[in-house]
Protein backbone atom coordinates (compact mmCIF):
# COMPACT_ATOMS: atom_id res chain seq x y z
CA UNK A 1 0.00 0.00 0.00
CA UNK A 2 1.11 3.40 -1.14
CA UNK A 3 0.04 6.82 0.60
CA UNK A 4 -0.88 9.67 -2.09
CA UNK A 5 -2.17 12.80 -1.20
CA UNK A 6 -3.47 15.48 -3.32
CA UNK A 7 -5.86 18.63 -3.58
CA UNK A 8 -8.86 18.85 -5.77
CA UNK A 9 -10.26 14.82 -5.01
CA UNK A 10 -13.84 15.57 -4.59
CA UNK A 11 -15.16 16.06 -8.52
CA UNK A 12 -13.75 15.31 -11.97
CA UNK A 13 -10.34 14.39 -12.72
CA UNK A 14 -9.21 14.42 -9.28
CA UNK A 15 -12.21 12.25 -7.84
CA UNK A 16 -11.71 9.30 -10.55
CA UNK A 17 -8.17 8.93 -9.79
CA UNK A 18 -8.63 9.13 -6.10
CA UNK A 19 -10.90 5.94 -6.70
CA UNK A 20 -8.53 4.02 -8.66
CA UNK A 21 -5.98 4.53 -6.55
CA UNK A 22 -8.45 3.28 -3.27
CA UNK A 23 -9.44 0.80 -5.32
CA UNK A 24 -5.72 -0.23 -5.83
CA UNK A 25 -5.70 -0.16 -2.05
CA UNK A 26 -3.60 2.51 -1.46
CA UNK A 27 -4.53 5.45 1.67
CA UNK A 28 -5.06 8.80 -0.58
CA UNK A 29 -5.69 12.03 1.63
CA UNK A 30 -7.56 14.58 0.01
CA UNK A 31 -7.66 18.32 0.16
CA UNK A 32 -10.91 19.85 -0.88
CA UNK A 33 -13.20 23.44 -0.57
CA UNK A 34 -16.28 21.50 0.11
CA UNK A 35 -15.63 17.44 0.78
CA UNK A 36 -12.33 15.80 1.45
CA UNK A 37 -10.23 14.22 4.42
CA UNK A 38 -8.92 18.27 4.99
CA UNK A 39 -11.48 21.27 3.74
CA UNK A 40 -9.07 24.46 2.94
CA UNK A 41 -9.73 27.76 0.57
CA UNK A 42 -6.37 27.10 -1.82
CA UNK A 43 -6.88 30.71 -2.64
CA UNK A 44 -5.97 32.36 0.72
CA UNK A 45 -2.32 31.56 2.06
CA UNK A 46 -4.24 30.18 5.59
CA UNK A 47 -5.84 27.88 3.56
CA UNK A 48 -3.01 26.72 1.74
CA UNK A 49 -1.30 26.46 5.38
CA UNK A 50 -4.07 24.46 6.53
CA UNK A 51 -4.22 21.90 4.04
CA UNK A 52 -0.67 21.65 4.24
CA UNK A 53 -0.55 20.91 8.16
CA UNK A 54 -3.31 18.37 8.03
CA UNK A 55 -1.39 16.33 5.44
CA UNK A 56 1.65 16.55 7.09
CA UNK A 57 -0.47 15.18 9.92
CA UNK A 58 -2.12 12.49 8.08
CA UNK A 59 0.85 11.37 6.71
CA UNK A 60 4.10 12.10 9.09
CA UNK A 61 6.19 8.81 7.52
CA UNK A 62 5.96 10.64 4.23
CA UNK A 63 4.07 10.44 0.98
CA UNK A 64 4.87 8.15 -1.87
CA UNK A 65 2.91 10.83 -4.08
CA UNK A 66 1.19 14.05 -4.37
CA UNK A 67 -1.30 15.11 -7.08
CA UNK A 68 -2.05 19.23 -7.13
CA UNK A 69 -5.52 18.66 -8.87
CA UNK A 70 -7.45 21.71 -7.36
CA UNK A 71 -7.91 24.22 -10.08
CA UNK A 72 -10.47 26.82 -11.31
CA UNK A 73 -12.28 26.99 -14.89
CA UNK A 74 -11.38 30.35 -17.07
CA UNK A 75 -14.94 31.44 -16.57
CA UNK A 76 -14.14 31.56 -12.31
CA UNK A 77 -14.39 35.53 -10.89
CA UNK A 78 -12.75 37.04 -9.91
CA UNK A 79 -10.11 36.53 -12.30
CA UNK A 80 -7.48 36.68 -9.82
CA UNK A 81 -9.03 33.12 -7.94
CA UNK A 82 -7.76 31.22 -11.15
CA UNK A 83 -4.20 32.26 -10.29
CA UNK A 84 -4.22 32.50 -6.36
CA UNK A 85 -5.91 28.39 -6.84
CA UNK A 86 -4.30 27.22 -10.36
CA UNK A 87 -0.49 28.57 -9.68
CA UNK A 88 0.22 29.56 -6.47
CA UNK A 89 -1.44 26.93 -4.81
CA UNK A 90 0.48 24.22 -6.17
CA UNK A 91 3.54 25.73 -5.70
CA UNK A 92 2.87 26.58 -1.68
CA UNK A 93 1.54 22.93 -1.17
CA UNK A 94 4.39 21.00 -3.63
CA UNK A 95 6.86 23.20 -1.68
CA UNK A 96 5.49 22.49 1.94
CA UNK A 97 5.40 18.83 1.24
CA UNK A 98 9.03 18.52 0.21
CA UNK A 99 10.20 16.59 2.97
CA UNK A 100 7.73 14.31 3.22
CA UNK A 101 8.28 13.05 -0.61
CA UNK A 102 12.08 12.87 -0.31
CA UNK A 103 11.35 10.45 2.93
CA UNK A 104 9.81 7.71 0.30
CA UNK A 105 11.14 9.28 -2.61
CA UNK A 106 8.03 9.58 -4.01
CA UNK A 107 6.51 12.14 -7.09
CA UNK A 108 4.58 14.83 -7.78
CA UNK A 109 2.05 15.03 -10.66
CA UNK A 110 1.29 18.48 -11.45
CA UNK A 111 -1.91 18.79 -13.76
CA UNK A 112 -0.91 21.53 -16.84
CA UNK A 113 -3.89 21.41 -19.73
CA UNK A 114 -3.23 21.41 -23.60
CA UNK A 115 -4.36 24.85 -23.31
CA UNK A 116 -0.72 25.67 -21.65
CA UNK A 117 1.07 26.40 -24.93
CA UNK A 118 -1.02 28.68 -26.02
CA UNK A 119 0.31 31.73 -24.16
CA UNK A 120 3.98 32.51 -24.99
CA UNK A 121 6.80 31.93 -22.29
CA UNK A 122 7.91 35.67 -21.66
CA UNK A 123 4.28 36.54 -21.70
CA UNK A 124 4.60 39.22 -18.44
CA UNK A 125 1.93 37.53 -16.14
CA UNK A 126 3.56 34.25 -16.47
CA UNK A 127 6.59 35.94 -14.94
CA UNK A 128 4.87 37.48 -12.20
CA UNK A 129 3.56 34.10 -11.58
CA UNK A 130 7.45 32.15 -11.90
CA UNK A 131 8.95 34.98 -9.66
CA UNK A 132 6.47 34.17 -7.11
CA UNK A 133 4.91 37.79 -7.33
CA UNK A 134 1.34 36.93 -6.29
CA UNK A 135 0.26 40.34 -5.96
CA UNK A 136 1.58 41.45 -9.32
CA UNK A 137 0.21 38.32 -10.55
CA UNK A 138 -3.17 38.83 -9.43
CA UNK A 139 -3.21 42.79 -10.38
CA UNK A 140 -2.11 42.20 -14.01
CA UNK A 141 -4.79 39.64 -14.62
CA UNK A 142 -7.56 41.62 -13.86
CA UNK A 143 -7.45 43.34 -16.79
CA UNK A 144 -7.47 40.70 -19.25
CA UNK A 145 -8.92 37.74 -20.00
CA UNK A 146 -9.92 34.31 -18.20
CA UNK A 147 -8.50 32.42 -20.95
CA UNK A 148 -5.15 34.04 -19.93
CA UNK A 149 -5.39 33.07 -16.43
CA UNK A 150 -5.93 30.02 -16.77
CA UNK A 151 -3.53 28.97 -19.64
CA UNK A 152 -1.06 31.08 -18.46
CA UNK A 153 -1.09 29.60 -14.97
CA UNK A 154 -0.63 25.89 -16.81
CA UNK A 155 1.96 27.15 -18.35
CA UNK A 156 3.86 28.83 -15.57
CA UNK A 157 3.09 25.81 -13.72
CA UNK A 158 4.89 23.16 -16.20
CA UNK A 159 7.70 25.83 -16.67
CA UNK A 160 8.07 25.43 -12.76
CA UNK A 161 8.10 21.99 -12.90
CA UNK A 162 10.91 21.57 -15.64
CA UNK A 163 13.05 23.92 -14.29
CA UNK A 164 12.97 22.16 -11.01
CA UNK A 165 13.37 18.58 -12.76
CA UNK A 166 17.28 18.33 -11.81
CA UNK A 167 16.99 19.61 -8.26
CA UNK A 168 14.20 17.49 -6.59
CA UNK A 169 15.43 14.69 -8.74
CA UNK A 170 18.80 14.53 -6.53
CA UNK A 171 17.35 14.14 -3.78
CA UNK A 172 15.13 11.23 -5.01
CA UNK A 173 11.32 13.18 -5.89
CA UNK A 174 10.37 12.61 -9.45
CA UNK A 175 8.68 15.59 -10.99
CA UNK A 176 6.24 15.55 -14.24
CA UNK A 177 2.92 16.95 -15.49
CA UNK A 178 0.16 15.97 -17.91
CA UNK A 179 -1.75 17.83 -20.26
CA UNK A 180 -5.67 16.85 -20.32
CA UNK A 181 -7.66 17.57 -23.13
CA UNK A 182 -11.01 18.85 -22.85
CA UNK A 183 -12.45 16.66 -19.93
CA UNK A 184 -16.07 16.47 -19.35
CA UNK A 185 -16.40 17.52 -15.84
CA UNK A 186 -18.45 20.19 -13.69
CA UNK A 187 -15.59 22.80 -14.14
CA UNK A 188 -15.96 22.18 -18.27
CA UNK A 189 -19.75 22.39 -17.98
CA UNK A 190 -19.54 25.45 -16.60
CA UNK A 191 -17.40 27.07 -19.25
CA UNK A 192 -19.75 25.35 -21.92
CA UNK A 193 -22.64 27.36 -20.12
CA UNK A 194 -20.47 30.63 -20.26
CA UNK A 195 -22.02 32.90 -22.98
CA UNK A 196 -18.71 34.01 -24.42
CA UNK A 197 -16.53 30.94 -23.77
CA UNK A 198 -18.98 28.12 -24.78
CA UNK A 199 -19.31 28.26 -28.01
CA UNK A 200 -15.82 28.34 -28.43
CA UNK A 201 -14.91 25.67 -25.78
CA UNK A 202 -17.83 23.19 -27.71
CA UNK A 203 -16.61 23.99 -31.30
CA UNK A 204 -13.00 22.73 -30.35
CA UNK A 205 -14.55 19.97 -28.24
CA UNK A 206 -16.18 18.90 -31.72
CA UNK A 207 -12.46 19.20 -33.87
CA UNK A 208 -10.67 16.82 -31.52
CA UNK A 209 -8.97 14.28 -33.61
CA UNK A 210 -9.99 11.54 -32.32
CA UNK A 211 -13.47 12.55 -32.72
CA UNK A 212 -14.68 12.87 -28.80
CA UNK A 213 -14.04 15.35 -25.50
CA UNK A 214 -12.31 12.80 -22.65
CA UNK A 215 -14.30 11.39 -19.66
CA UNK A 216 -12.15 12.02 -16.19
CA UNK A 217 -11.26 7.80 -16.53
CA UNK A 218 -9.13 8.57 -19.42
CA UNK A 219 -6.94 11.31 -17.90
CA UNK A 220 -6.87 9.27 -14.85
CA UNK A 221 -5.79 6.30 -16.28
CA UNK A 222 -2.74 7.63 -17.81
CA UNK A 223 -2.02 9.49 -13.80
CA UNK A 224 -2.13 6.50 -11.81
CA UNK A 225 0.09 4.89 -14.47
CA UNK A 226 2.30 8.01 -13.68
CA UNK A 227 2.47 7.79 -10.00
CA UNK A 228 3.05 4.06 -10.42
CA UNK A 229 6.49 1.95 -10.16
CA UNK A 230 5.86 1.20 -13.80
CA UNK A 231 6.83 5.23 -14.76
CA UNK A 232 9.91 5.22 -12.69
CA UNK A 233 11.94 6.49 -15.40
CA UNK A 234 9.05 9.22 -16.22
CA UNK A 235 11.14 12.46 -15.03
CA UNK A 236 10.42 16.08 -16.17
CA UNK A 237 8.09 15.25 -18.63
CA UNK A 238 4.69 16.67 -20.10
CA UNK A 239 2.21 14.00 -21.18
CA UNK A 240 -0.65 15.61 -23.43
CA UNK A 241 -4.07 13.63 -23.03
CA UNK A 242 -5.77 15.10 -25.52
CA UNK A 243 -6.97 13.21 -28.05
CA UNK A 244 -4.43 14.64 -30.28
CA UNK A 245 -5.52 18.05 -30.13
CA UNK A 246 -1.85 19.65 -29.45
CA UNK A 247 -0.61 17.53 -32.15
CA UNK A 248 -3.23 19.33 -34.47
CA UNK A 249 -2.58 22.59 -33.55
CA UNK A 250 1.42 22.68 -32.66
CA UNK A 251 2.15 19.61 -35.67
CA UNK A 252 5.74 20.78 -35.97
CA UNK A 253 6.49 21.52 -31.65
CA UNK A 254 7.21 18.27 -29.48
Amino acid sequence: MRTYAMTGGATGIGAQLKQQLLDAGHKVISVDIKEGDILADLSTADGRTAAIDGMRAMAPDGLDGFIPCAGLPPVAKPLSLITQVNYFAVIATVEGLRDLLEKKKGSVLFVSSNSAPMIPSDDSYIQSCLAGDEEAACTEIEGRDGHTAYAGAKRAITMWMRRHVVEWAASGVRLNAVAPGITMTPLTERVYADAELGSVMKEFGDSVPVGRTAQPADIANVMRFMLSDESSYLCGSLVFVDGGSDAMLRPDDF
